[in-house]
């Protein structure tokens, strides 16, 4: 298993497991959107995207946006999405792809990795857990859906 930053050459590969993820959190397929809103990504270089390599398959991949904190004045990277295929389950994967998240926010000088999953997500949960994220009980996050 290689863990590598994608790039145009994973799109095809990419995109099909990037509508798997959408798919599970019930969003219609659609595999030219993101092909598109994937090219975008990386035209813009407004992400990064790590995948997990088995052979010629990508059997997994998690997605970091940047940001910032105001009062540590430090970038922050937003664990947006964590996907491993049905058939690459059980292997460590998903470790693997947050250990390179994480090493990514170090080399990048970070102040931290901040990620949010379904409250019903008990896997990724104790993912998270075993890793040593702490689930943030100080402040309410709010969205505002356009």
């Amino acid at each position: 298993m290689q863990i590598t930053i994608a790039n145009e050459n994973d799109i095809a590969t990419l995109a099909k497991l990037f509508d798997q993820y959408r798919v599970f959190y019930e969003q219609e397929s659609d595999v030219k959107k993101v092909v598109e809103f994937l090219c975008a990504r990386l035209e813009k270089k407004d992400s990064i995207i790590f995948v997990a390599r088995e052979n010629s398959d990508i059997a997994g991949f998690t997605q970091l946006y940047p940001s910032f904190s105001s009062v540590g004045m430090k970038k922050v990277w937003i664990l947006n999405d964590l996907f491993v295929s049905p058939q690459f389950r059980r292997q460590s994967i998903a470790k693997k792809l947050m250990q390179e998240a994480l090493n990514h926010a170090k080399k990048t000088g970070a102040l931290r990795i901040e990620l949010a999953t379904q409250v019903s997500n008990t896997h990724a949960q104790n993912l998270y857990d075993a890793m040593g994220y702490i689930k943030n009980e100080s402040f309410y996050h709010y969205s505002l859906s356009l």
